[in-house]
């Protein structure tokens, strides 16, 4: 991509973000101040509600029944509650302006509360199964009427709480964290449901244990997933199919006057906000201006990467290890 281009690119540059409706910098206004802050924030605490009532629902329902799907149920909704509750400090955390010591806001915090939600998820799971191995040895009387009222009650609470947090943004994994524990729930829910309606029927009380450890292992899964997806972030790993090495090497293949690209890292701040620096070798007669132009269109729309820093190196590489890794 010679100088002659600039001015074309310039042109295609004010194009491309016109017709996907954000630049560098809008790319940080949409995140920080954007609606959807606002709208997971209220559905949050929405839920937040919803869960607090039910659970002391299960609670009591559970103590009456002896149901430990209920009981496990029930300790699910605490630590729903509790996550709900980080999840709603996440986003006002996020909402922050940036100062002089978080130069970047609290736009990670919700990435944050979703890795602390995931070790929730497991913790929950390991109690479920524990309780269950010790009802397998124990066996204990339990009453299915109250404890199948109580269970549809949580059913229906579950599905409106669903509702409430799935009208967020796919993308937030703080609300995906919520949305996980609540979705973990309504399986515990169904799962005292199915162990009420076998239990009326035949007295065959381990079906309660036997359904908590089925929902045990699918809250697992989901626990698994979120605490990988977060932490890839928290650790500042290159994300989804980025990689550095690549990008380095093609670089000076889409950019004329790029000699070579070094020191390159690629990162994610928040799930949808991809970071990058580099250092670009060029050619000294060339106007550093253009390059670096040239540059934050490919990376924009090559890899969809938008805040980008790069040093311009002309006349000597500024860290000739890095240099000679780099060529």
């Amino acid at each position: 991509m010679s100088k002659d281009h600039h001015h074309q690119h310039d042109a295609a540059k004010e194009d491309h973000t016109r017709v996907h409706g954000h630049s560098h910098d809008d790319t940080f206004i949409d995140h920080h101040h954007g609606p959807g802050d606002g709208s997971s924030g209220k559905r949050l605490t929405q839920a937040l509600v919803v869960v607090a009532l039910v659970m002391v629902a299960e609670i009591v329902g559970g103590l009456i029944s002896g149901s430990l799907a209920l009981l496990a149920d029930a300790a699910h909704m605490a630590t729903d509650a509790f996550a709900l509750g980080l999840a709603v400090v996440a986003v006002r955390l996020k909402a922050k302006s940036p100062g002089p010591k978080h130069t970047f806001g609290f736009r990670r915090a919700p990435v944050l509360a979703a890795f602390v939600n995931g070790i929730l998820l497991f913790g929950v799971a390991f109690w479920i199964v524990a309780e269950a191995a010790d009802r397998f040895m124990t066996p204990q009387p339990i009453l299915a009427g109250p404890m199948l009222v109580i269970a549809i009650v949580g059913l229906l609470a579950n599905l409106f709480t669903l509702w409430l947090l799935h009208g967020g943004d796919s993308h937030d994994l703080n609300l995906r964290g919520a949305l996980l524990h609540v979705l973990g729930d309504l399986l515990g829910s169904v799962a005292a449901i199915v162990a009420a309606v076998m239990i009326w029927f035949t007295g065959w009380t381990p079906a309660d244990p036997i359904l908590s450890v089925l929902v045990a292992l699918l809250v697992l899964g989901a626990a698994w997933r979120l605490v990988h997806s977060s932490a890839l972030i928290l650790m500042e790993s290159a994300p989804g199919d980025l990689d550095g090495d690549v990008i380095a090497a093609e670089l000076p293949d889409h950019v004329e006057a790029v000699q070579s690209v070094h020191h390159l890292h690629v990162w994610s701040l928040a799930p949808r906000e991809v970071m990058l620096t580099c250092h670009a070798r060029i050619d000294a007669s060339v106007d550093p201006d253009g390059v670096l132009a040239d540059m934050r269109l490919v990376l924009r729309e090559r890899w969809g990467i938008d805040h980008v820093t790069i040093e311009i190196e002309r006349e000597r590489c500024a860290d000739e290890g890095e240099c000679a890794v780099g060529g």
